[in-house]
Protein backbone atom coordinates (compact mmCIF):
# COMPACT_ATOMS: atom_id res chain seq x y z
CA UNK A 1 0.00 0.00 0.00
CA UNK A 2 0.98 3.49 -1.18
CA UNK A 3 -0.20 6.75 0.48
CA UNK A 4 1.24 9.55 -1.41
CA UNK A 5 -0.77 12.73 -0.24
CA UNK A 6 -1.40 13.06 3.83
CA UNK A 7 -1.34 16.68 5.09
CA UNK A 8 0.46 15.13 7.91
CA UNK A 9 2.08 12.01 9.21
CA UNK A 10 3.18 11.66 13.06
CA UNK A 11 5.47 8.89 14.00
CA UNK A 12 4.68 7.30 17.32
CA UNK A 13 1.27 6.49 18.85
CA UNK A 14 2.19 7.44 22.49
CA UNK A 15 0.78 10.40 24.40
CA UNK A 16 2.99 12.70 22.87
CA UNK A 17 1.80 11.38 19.05
CA UNK A 18 -1.80 11.11 19.58
CA UNK A 19 -2.32 14.51 21.84
CA UNK A 20 -0.39 16.37 18.77
CA UNK A 21 -2.88 14.44 16.37
CA UNK A 22 -5.76 15.46 18.44
CA UNK A 23 -4.74 19.24 18.11
CA UNK A 24 -4.09 19.01 14.18
CA UNK A 25 -7.29 17.76 14.05
CA UNK A 26 -9.25 20.92 16.38
CA UNK A 27 -7.11 23.45 14.25
CA UNK A 28 -6.73 21.39 10.76
CA UNK A 29 -10.61 20.02 10.41
CA UNK A 30 -10.17 19.42 6.57
CA UNK A 31 -6.57 17.93 6.75
CA UNK A 32 -5.63 14.09 6.02
CA UNK A 33 -4.01 13.07 9.24
CA UNK A 34 -1.70 9.45 9.95
CA UNK A 35 -0.22 8.52 12.94
CA UNK A 36 2.82 5.57 12.64
CA UNK A 37 3.02 3.17 15.00
CA UNK A 38 5.29 0.49 15.32
CA UNK A 39 3.78 -1.69 17.33
CA UNK A 40 0.01 -3.88 17.62
CA UNK A 41 -1.23 -1.00 19.38
CA UNK A 42 -1.01 2.65 21.09
CA UNK A 43 1.48 3.46 23.98
CA UNK A 44 3.00 0.23 24.52
CA UNK A 45 6.36 1.72 26.12
CA UNK A 46 6.73 5.15 28.09
CA UNK A 47 3.28 6.15 27.91
CA UNK A 48 1.58 2.40 28.98
CA UNK A 49 4.41 1.88 31.58
CA UNK A 50 4.46 5.24 33.62
CA UNK A 51 2.87 5.23 36.87
CA UNK A 52 0.12 7.32 35.97
CA UNK A 53 1.21 10.13 37.94
CA UNK A 54 -0.07 13.64 37.22
CA UNK A 55 2.92 16.20 38.15
CA UNK A 56 2.40 19.36 39.86
CA UNK A 57 5.44 21.18 37.76
CA UNK A 58 7.27 21.54 41.10
CA UNK A 59 10.17 20.26 40.15
CA UNK A 60 11.22 23.02 37.11
CA UNK A 61 12.46 25.93 36.69
CA UNK A 62 10.10 29.02 34.98
CA UNK A 63 12.45 29.40 32.37
CA UNK A 64 12.17 25.61 30.96
CA UNK A 65 9.54 23.98 28.92
CA UNK A 66 8.52 21.51 31.26
CA UNK A 67 7.74 24.50 33.33
CA UNK A 68 5.33 25.74 30.79
CA UNK A 69 3.10 23.22 30.27
CA UNK A 70 3.19 20.90 33.17
CA UNK A 71 0.61 22.21 35.25
CA UNK A 72 -1.34 23.50 32.48
CA UNK A 73 -1.20 20.15 31.36
CA UNK A 74 -2.07 18.45 34.33
CA UNK A 75 -5.72 20.20 35.02
CA UNK A 76 -6.41 19.96 30.79
CA UNK A 77 -5.32 16.05 31.68
CA UNK A 78 -7.77 16.03 34.62
CA UNK A 79 -10.76 17.60 32.88
CA UNK A 80 -10.40 15.34 29.82
CA UNK A 81 -10.29 12.33 32.45
CA UNK A 82 -13.87 13.94 33.93
CA UNK A 83 -15.21 14.41 30.40
CA UNK A 84 -14.56 10.87 29.32
CA UNK A 85 -15.28 8.75 32.66
CA UNK A 86 -11.48 7.87 32.87
CA UNK A 87 -10.35 7.08 36.37
CA UNK A 88 -8.39 9.71 38.12
CA UNK A 89 -7.82 10.52 41.74
CA UNK A 90 -6.50 14.16 42.59
CA UNK A 91 -4.52 12.45 45.58
CA UNK A 92 -2.35 14.81 45.86
CA UNK A 93 1.65 14.56 47.09
CA UNK A 94 4.32 15.27 49.77
CA UNK A 95 7.62 15.31 48.95
CA UNK A 96 9.55 15.40 52.04
CA UNK A 97 12.67 16.20 53.57
CA UNK A 98 15.51 13.37 54.89
CA UNK A 99 18.31 14.77 56.12
CA UNK A 100 19.26 18.59 56.45
CA UNK A 101 21.07 18.66 53.24
CA UNK A 102 17.61 18.59 51.47
CA UNK A 103 16.31 21.97 53.18
CA UNK A 104 18.21 24.19 50.82
CA UNK A 105 16.53 22.27 47.85
CA UNK A 106 13.07 22.56 49.72
CA UNK A 107 13.25 26.21 49.14
CA UNK A 108 14.20 25.81 46.21
CA UNK A 109 11.01 23.95 44.98
CA UNK A 110 9.03 26.67 46.59
CA UNK A 111 10.38 29.11 44.76
CA UNK A 112 9.51 27.18 41.30
CA UNK A 113 6.01 27.03 42.57
CA UNK A 114 6.04 30.56 43.64
CA UNK A 115 7.20 31.17 40.05
CA UNK A 116 5.00 28.92 38.22
CA UNK A 117 1.91 29.49 40.17
CA UNK A 118 1.49 26.31 41.43
CA UNK A 119 -0.04 25.43 44.36
CA UNK A 120 2.52 24.13 47.08
CA UNK A 121 2.70 24.14 51.12
CA UNK A 122 5.95 24.15 53.09
CA UNK A 123 4.66 21.92 56.25
CA UNK A 124 6.78 20.78 59.38
CA UNK A 125 6.62 17.33 60.20
CA UNK A 126 3.44 17.43 62.54
CA UNK A 127 1.26 18.68 58.97
CA UNK A 128 3.32 16.46 56.70
CA UNK A 129 2.10 13.47 59.09
CA UNK A 130 -1.70 14.37 59.01
CA UNK A 131 -1.59 14.13 55.48
CA UNK A 132 0.93 10.74 55.43
CA UNK A 133 0.84 9.81 59.02
CA UNK A 134 3.77 6.83 58.18
CA UNK A 135 6.19 9.18 56.56
CA UNK A 136 9.12 10.43 57.69
CA UNK A 137 10.11 13.82 57.23
CA UNK A 138 13.09 15.59 58.38
CA UNK A 139 11.96 19.01 59.92
CA UNK A 140 9.46 20.03 56.76
CA UNK A 141 7.74 18.26 53.79
CA UNK A 142 6.10 20.01 50.66
CA UNK A 143 2.31 19.57 49.94
CA UNK A 144 1.38 19.79 46.46
CA UNK A 145 -2.29 19.48 46.81
CA UNK A 146 -2.96 19.28 42.51
CA UNK A 147 -0.60 16.03 41.79
CA UNK A 148 -3.20 13.16 40.80
CA UNK A 149 -3.07 9.82 39.25
CA UNK A 150 -4.98 8.18 36.59
CA UNK A 151 -5.34 5.27 34.31
CA UNK A 152 -2.66 6.13 31.76
CA UNK A 153 -3.82 2.94 29.21
CA UNK A 154 -7.57 4.66 29.61
CA UNK A 155 -6.08 7.86 28.58
CA UNK A 156 -4.05 6.55 25.73
CA UNK A 157 -7.00 3.88 24.16
CA UNK A 158 -9.38 7.09 24.67
CA UNK A 159 -7.38 9.34 22.30
CA UNK A 160 -7.03 6.50 20.06
CA UNK A 161 -10.72 5.97 19.96
CA UNK A 162 -11.70 9.81 18.92
CA UNK A 163 -9.53 10.27 16.66
CA UNK A 164 -10.66 6.92 14.78
CA UNK A 165 -13.83 8.57 14.88
CA UNK A 166 -12.52 12.14 13.55
CA UNK A 167 -10.93 9.96 10.50
CA UNK A 168 -7.16 9.76 11.80
CA UNK A 169 -5.67 6.96 10.65
CA UNK A 170 -3.78 5.27 12.83
CA UNK A 171 -1.59 2.72 11.52
CA UNK A 172 -0.21 -0.25 13.79
CA UNK A 173 2.69 -2.62 12.86
CA UNK A 174 4.77 0.58 10.57
CA UNK A 175 8.14 0.69 11.71
CA UNK A 176 10.30 3.33 9.75
CA UNK A 177 13.35 2.09 8.12
CA UNK A 178 14.15 5.47 5.85
CA UNK A 179 12.81 8.34 5.23
CA UNK A 180 13.68 10.89 2.15
CA UNK A 181 12.63 14.42 3.29
CA UNK A 182 13.40 16.44 0.03
CA UNK A 183 10.78 14.15 -1.79
CA UNK A 184 8.61 13.99 1.82
CA UNK A 185 8.75 10.55 1.68
CA UNK A 186 8.46 7.95 4.67
CA UNK A 187 9.32 3.62 4.20
CA UNK A 188 8.11 1.78 6.41
CA UNK A 189 8.92 -2.38 6.81
CA UNK A 190 5.69 -2.73 4.45
CA UNK A 191 4.50 0.34 2.84
CA UNK A 192 5.12 3.81 1.67
CA UNK A 193 4.09 7.01 2.66
CA UNK A 194 3.82 10.89 1.15
CA UNK A 195 3.29 13.99 3.86
CA UNK A 196 3.23 17.36 3.75
CA UNK A 197 4.78 17.98 7.16
CA UNK A 198 5.78 15.56 9.39
CA UNK A 199 6.05 15.49 13.76
CA UNK A 200 8.78 12.62 15.08
CA UNK A 201 7.02 11.82 18.18
CA UNK A 202 8.96 8.54 18.27
CA UNK A 203 10.18 8.46 22.42
CA UNK A 204 13.03 6.13 22.48
CA UNK A 205 13.84 6.26 18.52
CA UNK A 206 12.96 9.77 18.41
CA UNK A 207 16.92 10.29 17.21
CA UNK A 208 16.89 7.82 15.00
CA UNK A 209 13.93 9.93 12.96
CA UNK A 210 15.84 12.92 13.40
CA UNK A 211 18.92 11.50 11.68
CA UNK A 212 17.17 11.21 8.20
CA UNK A 213 16.63 15.33 8.94
CA UNK A 214 20.45 16.07 9.43
CA UNK A 215 19.23 17.07 12.99
CA UNK A 216 19.96 15.98 16.84
CA UNK A 217 23.63 15.26 16.08
CA UNK A 218 24.62 16.56 19.36
CA UNK A 219 22.47 14.29 20.47
CA UNK A 220 22.70 10.43 21.82
CA UNK A 221 20.16 8.17 23.56
CA UNK A 222 20.92 7.01 27.06
CA UNK A 223 18.03 4.81 27.98
CA UNK A 224 17.42 4.44 31.89
CA UNK A 225 15.56 1.26 33.03
CA UNK A 226 12.78 2.31 35.93
CA UNK A 227 12.44 -1.28 37.95
CA UNK A 228 9.48 -1.83 40.67
CA UNK A 229 8.32 -3.45 43.64
CA UNK A 230 4.78 -3.55 44.36
CA UNK A 231 3.58 -3.01 48.43
CA UNK A 232 1.84 -6.01 49.84
CA UNK A 233 -1.93 -5.71 50.17
CA UNK A 234 -1.46 -5.76 54.13
CA UNK A 235 1.08 -2.67 54.00
CA UNK A 236 -1.05 -0.81 51.48
CA UNK A 237 -2.75 1.45 54.16
CA UNK A 238 1.11 3.19 55.11
CA UNK A 239 0.78 5.21 52.02
CA UNK A 240 -2.22 7.66 51.24
CA UNK A 241 -1.38 9.17 48.47
CA UNK A 242 1.94 9.78 47.06
CA UNK A 243 5.38 9.71 49.01
CA UNK A 244 8.35 11.90 47.43
CA UNK A 245 12.19 12.20 48.72
CA UNK A 246 13.30 15.76 48.11
CA UNK A 247 15.36 14.99 44.18
CA UNK A 248 18.36 15.56 43.67
CA UNK A 249 18.11 19.10 41.70
CA UNK A 250 21.73 18.17 39.74
CA UNK A 251 20.19 15.11 38.21
CA UNK A 252 16.17 14.61 36.16
CA UNK A 253 14.96 11.61 38.52
CA UNK A 254 13.12 11.77 41.20
CA UNK A 255 14.08 9.04 43.15
CA UNK A 256 12.62 6.04 44.75
CA UNK A 257 9.38 6.72 46.05
CA UNK A 258 5.70 5.65 46.70
CA UNK A 259 2.72 6.20 44.68
CA UNK A 260 -0.92 4.23 45.52
CA UNK A 261 -2.02 4.46 41.56
CA UNK A 262 -5.96 4.61 40.49
CA UNK A 263 -6.19 1.18 40.97
CA UNK A 264 -5.41 1.30 44.41
CA UNK A 265 -2.21 -0.84 43.94
CA UNK A 266 0.96 0.59 46.34
CA UNK A 267 3.96 0.48 44.00
CA UNK A 268 7.68 1.41 45.08
CA UNK A 269 10.31 3.14 42.67
CA UNK A 270 11.53 3.53 40.18
CA UNK A 271 14.82 2.58 39.86
CA UNK A 272 17.38 4.75 37.17
CA UNK A 273 19.74 1.93 36.28
CA UNK A 274 21.33 2.57 32.94
CA UNK A 275 20.13 0.31 30.27
CA UNK A 276 21.63 -1.13 27.44
CA UNK A 277 18.91 -1.16 24.65
CA UNK A 278 15.90 1.42 23.95
CA UNK A 279 13.59 -1.14 24.86
CA UNK A 280 15.72 -3.31 27.21
CA UNK A 281 12.97 -4.21 29.69
CA UNK A 282 14.24 -7.60 30.96
CA UNK A 283 17.71 -8.67 31.88
CA UNK A 284 18.83 -9.58 28.31
CA UNK A 285 14.69 -9.06 26.64
CA UNK A 286 15.35 -5.89 24.11
CA UNK A 287 19.26 -6.04 23.56
CA UNK A 288 20.65 -5.38 20.38
CA UNK A 289 24.66 -5.98 19.92
CA UNK A 290 25.42 -2.38 18.14
CA UNK A 291 22.80 -0.54 20.03
CA UNK A 292 23.98 -2.15 23.34
CA UNK A 293 27.50 -1.53 22.37
CA UNK A 294 26.92 2.49 21.47
CA UNK A 295 25.06 2.76 24.99
CA UNK A 296 28.02 1.09 26.80
CA UNK A 297 30.61 3.88 24.90
CA UNK A 298 28.29 6.49 26.09
CA UNK A 299 27.67 5.38 29.92
CA UNK A 300 31.34 4.94 29.94
CA UNK A 301 32.30 9.18 28.67
CA UNK A 302 29.84 9.93 30.66
CA UNK A 303 31.39 7.83 33.98
CA UNK A 304 35.26 9.14 32.94
CA UNK A 305 33.92 12.96 32.41
CA UNK A 306 31.65 12.43 36.06
CA UNK A 307 29.31 15.44 34.94
CA UNK A 308 26.17 16.00 37.35
CA UNK A 309 27.51 13.83 39.80
CA UNK A 310 27.21 10.52 36.76
CA UNK A 311 29.22 8.54 38.65
CA UNK A 312 27.63 8.99 42.09
CA UNK A 313 24.02 8.25 40.14
CA UNK A 314 25.63 5.12 38.52
CA UNK A 315 27.04 3.56 42.00
CA UNK A 316 24.27 4.16 43.58
CA UNK A 317 21.49 2.87 41.09
CA UNK A 318 23.47 -0.13 40.15
CA UNK A 319 23.37 -1.05 44.11
CA UNK A 320 19.12 -0.87 43.77
CA UNK A 321 19.71 -4.22 42.05
CA UNK A 322 19.96 -5.54 45.88
CA UNK A 323 16.49 -5.06 47.13
CA UNK A 324 18.28 -5.06 50.43
CA UNK A 325 19.36 -0.92 49.16
CA UNK A 326 15.89 -0.82 47.50
CA UNK A 327 14.72 -1.40 51.13
CA UNK A 328 16.78 1.47 52.27
CA UNK A 329 15.49 3.54 50.35
CA UNK A 330 12.55 2.97 50.70
CA UNK A 331 12.29 3.16 54.53
CA UNK A 332 13.93 6.79 54.40
CA UNK A 333 10.11 7.80 53.75
CA UNK A 334 8.34 4.95 55.54
CA UNK A 335 10.18 3.29 58.08
CA UNK A 336 7.67 0.80 58.95
CA UNK A 337 8.06 -1.51 56.06
CA UNK A 338 10.45 -4.36 55.80
CA UNK A 339 11.90 -6.11 52.81
CA UNK A 340 8.96 -8.70 53.33
CA UNK A 341 6.72 -5.80 52.67
CA UNK A 342 7.94 -5.36 49.13
CA UNK A 343 6.97 -7.77 46.66
CA UNK A 344 8.40 -8.56 43.04
CA UNK A 345 6.58 -6.62 40.38
CA UNK A 346 6.35 -6.78 36.34
CA UNK A 347 6.40 -2.97 36.25
CA UNK A 348 9.30 -1.91 34.36
CA UNK A 349 9.71 1.37 32.18
CA UNK A 350 12.69 2.79 29.71
CA UNK A 351 13.13 6.16 30.21
CA UNK A 352 14.57 7.73 26.79
CA UNK A 353 17.43 10.29 28.30
CA UNK A 354 18.81 12.37 26.02
CA UNK A 355 22.79 13.05 26.32
CA UNK A 356 24.18 16.27 24.76
CA UNK A 357 27.85 14.75 23.17
CA UNK A 358 29.58 17.92 23.14
CA UNK A 359 29.03 18.83 26.67
CA UNK A 360 28.43 15.32 27.82
CA UNK A 361 25.56 16.19 30.05
CA UNK A 362 22.70 14.84 31.06
CA UNK A 363 19.56 16.77 29.17
CA UNK A 364 17.21 17.94 31.87
CA UNK A 365 14.41 19.78 29.85
CA UNK A 366 12.63 19.08 26.60
CA UNK A 367 14.10 19.61 23.41
CA UNK A 368 12.17 19.89 20.53
CA UNK A 369 13.79 21.14 17.12
CA UNK A 370 12.38 21.21 13.36
CA UNK A 371 13.28 21.90 9.82
CA UNK A 372 10.60 23.43 6.84
CA UNK A 373 8.59 19.95 7.07
CA UNK A 374 9.21 18.34 9.99
CA UNK A 375 9.16 18.87 14.36
CA UNK A 376 11.13 16.81 16.27
CA UNK A 377 10.48 15.90 19.94
CA UNK A 378 13.73 14.29 21.07
CA UNK A 379 13.78 14.61 24.83
CA UNK A 380 9.80 13.76 25.96
CA UNK A 381 10.74 12.37 28.99
CA UNK A 382 8.60 12.70 32.31
CA UNK A 383 6.54 14.75 33.05
CA UNK A 384 5.49 14.58 29.23
CA UNK A 385 2.04 12.36 30.20
CA UNK A 386 1.08 14.90 32.48
CA UNK A 387 2.14 17.49 30.06
CA UNK A 388 0.91 16.13 26.56
CA UNK A 389 -2.41 18.11 26.16
CA UNK A 390 -0.63 21.46 26.74
CA UNK A 391 2.41 20.74 24.63
CA UNK A 392 0.48 19.47 21.82
CA UNK A 393 -1.02 23.07 21.49
CA UNK A 394 2.87 24.37 21.72
CA UNK A 395 3.89 22.03 19.10
CA UNK A 396 1.42 22.98 16.58
CA UNK A 397 2.15 26.85 17.55
CA UNK A 398 5.47 25.57 16.24
CA UNK A 399 3.83 24.62 13.11
CA UNK A 400 1.95 27.43 12.84
CA UNK A 401 5.10 29.60 13.21
CA UNK A 402 6.93 27.95 10.32
CA UNK A 403 3.94 28.12 8.41
CA UNK A 404 4.20 31.68 8.57
CA UNK A 405 7.95 32.30 7.75
CA UNK A 406 7.52 29.94 5.00
CA UNK A 407 4.54 32.32 3.51
CA UNK A 408 6.81 35.58 4.22
CA UNK A 409 10.06 33.78 2.27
Amino acid sequence: MNRENDDFVIVGAGIVGLSTALELRKRYPDASIAILEKEPRPGMHASGRNSGVLHSGIYYGSDTLKAKVCSIGNARMQQFAKEHGIPCYQSGKVIIATSEEDLPVVERLLGNARQNKIRAECLGEQDIKKIEPFSNPYKVGIYCPDTAVIDNLAVVNKLAEILTAQKVDLVYGQEVIHINPRKRKLQTRSHSYGYGFLFNCAGANADRIARYFGIGGDYALLPFKGIYYELSPEKRHLVKGNIYPVPDINLPFLGVHLTRVISGEVYVGPTAIPAFGRENYGFFKGLKIGESVQIIKSIGCMYLKNHQAFRRLVHAELKKYSKYRFVEATRRLVPALTGDDLLPSSKVGIRPQLVNTRTKRLEMDYIVEETSNSIHILNAISPAFTSAFAFAELLVDRLKTIETSRGAA
